[in-house]
């Protein structure tokens, strides 16, 4: 028997034609990787050198590692993650069970949820300075606060100065916070529970189960998922934290620092001390601390899922 191989070259005009797409292709992307490279890439790189000088961007000098051991040694960049991590883990214990039970209400209406839907992701898309300002208004420190009003009117106490009394400053920025951020937590965990089978609240309402043991038993393993992405998130975003605090405490977070976060540490050694190898240093203590955070967190959840 025998066998003829046919050897098919491409014609020239489908190359030209295949080479042209993808310059067309490389075109198209070449602005957003060069923003990436220019915006993204390059800041990271400098400020990791940055971290190993003393300089502030006129005169540099070398001096290693002394920059990361100034900051751990430095009691305002502790405190300042103590008051971090204070708000963090008070805003999470506050937006996530919240934002949970706030999409199993809408998830169970009958009728109106697209207006729920709207109504609780609104304040998510308000600015940090508007949602600043109206705060501000109505935490006003004394009886022409609208807080403070409806508490004397009501149970005759206060006036209580949320903003200005560091006892309580914290809890109050957690506060405003959790009201500009749960609608988007929200919105996540009423996608995940729009995804859980019918099927399985059909079941177990025929064997008998309430709604209440429906939602713990059912609801809630289905939804560990969401639960993971929305923690890690949250605790991202909540050592991040700076637009509020600034807003409200200024640039040393009054009052009495209570309100100076890592990152408002950082804005104020680097952009008003002039100090940017100090600040780049604290930036990556912070890198670190947020993956370090993130890698417990897979870790924790891979051991629980075996």
């Amino acid at each position: 028997m025998n066998v003829t191989i046919v050897n098919v070259k491409t014609p020239l005009r489908h190359r030209k034609s295949r080479y042209g797409n993808n310059i067309a292709a490389y075109a198209f992307i070449a602005p957003t990787v060069l923003g990436i490279i220019v915006f993204v890439l390059y800041p990271v790189i400098e400020s990791l050198r940055l971290s190993f000088y003393s300089t502030n961007y006129i005169t540099q000098t070398w001096v290693g590692l002394d920059n990361y051991k100034t900051i751990l040694k430095d009691p305002d960049f502790v405190g300042a993650l103590y008051n971090t991590v204070y708000m963090g883990v008070l805003g999470l214990l506050l937006n996530i069970p919240g934002a949970f039970i706030i999409a199993s209400m809408i998830n169970a209406c009958r009728w109106g949820k697209n207006y729920f839907k709207s109504a609780i992701y609104i304040p998510n898309i308000t600015s940090v300075v508007a949602a600043s300002t109206i705060f501000l208004s109505l935490f006003y420190p004394t009886d022409i606060g609208a807080i403070n009003y409806i508490l004397k009117k009501l149970f005759g106490i206060g006036p209580f100065g949320w903003f200005i009394d560091a006892r309580i400053a914290r809890v109050t920025v957690v506060i405003m916070s959790t009201w500009q951020s749960i609608g988007y937590n929200t919105l996540i965990f009423l996608a995940g529970l729009q995804s859980v089978p019918r099927e399985l609240y059909e079941a177990a309402e025929v064997d008998g189960a309430t709604a209440l043991k429906r939602w713990r038993y059912i609801t809630i393993p289905s939804m560990k998922p969401i639960f993971v992405f929305v923690f890690i998130t949250g605790v991202i975003g909540a050592m991040q934290r700076f637009g509020d605090v600034w807003m409200i405490g200024g640039n040393t977070g009054q009052p009495g620092g209570t309100l100076r976060t890592v990152v408002l540490y950082i804005y104020a050694i680097g952009f008003q001390g002039m100090r940017f190898g100090l600040a780049s240093a604290a930036a990556y203590i912070l890198f670190f601390i947020i993956f370090a955070l993130t890698l417990i967190n897979v870790r924790l959840i891979k051991w629980d899922s075996d």
